[in-house]
């Protein structure tokens, strides 16, 4: 493979083959297309380098505020508190279970009403 461009007529048979082969009209379009595929490779490359030596520099701080975050707790609420948290909530499914009893229709188990048709 390295003897192939050796010589320029070996690269300009290679050029005709290709001319041949794709045509004239699709060969500068392909390599448009190449071209901003490279570039748009090329900036989603140094934009991954610049992210990589921007991680380090943001996971310093992050790390120095999680074990501040595990001292501070947030005070138990007292029993009283919880004990009318949990009767509001039993209200609430009360209140719930009673209205999904009345978007039931009363005869649910019973059979269907026959339908009614209108004479001539």
């Amino acid at each position: 493979m390295g003897n192939l461009f050796d010589s320029p007529w070996k690269v300009l048979v290679v050029a005709v083959v290709l001319i041949v082969l794709f045509g004239s009209k699709k060969l500068p379009d392909a390599a448009r297309s190449l071209g901003k595929s490279m570039r748009i490779l090329k900036t989603e490359v140094s934009d991954l380098h610049h992210d990589e030596a921007d991680a380090p520099a943001q996971d310093a701080p992050a790390a120095n505020q999680f074990p501040q975050a595990q001292l501070t707790t947030t005070p138990a609420p007292a029993p009283a508190d919880q004990q009318s948290e949990i009767e509001a909530l039993k209200q609430q499914v009360r209140d719930l279970q009673r209205a999904t009893a009345m978007d039931t229709p009363a005869g649910a188990g019973a059979t269907p009403e026959p339908q009614r048709t209108q004479s001539s």
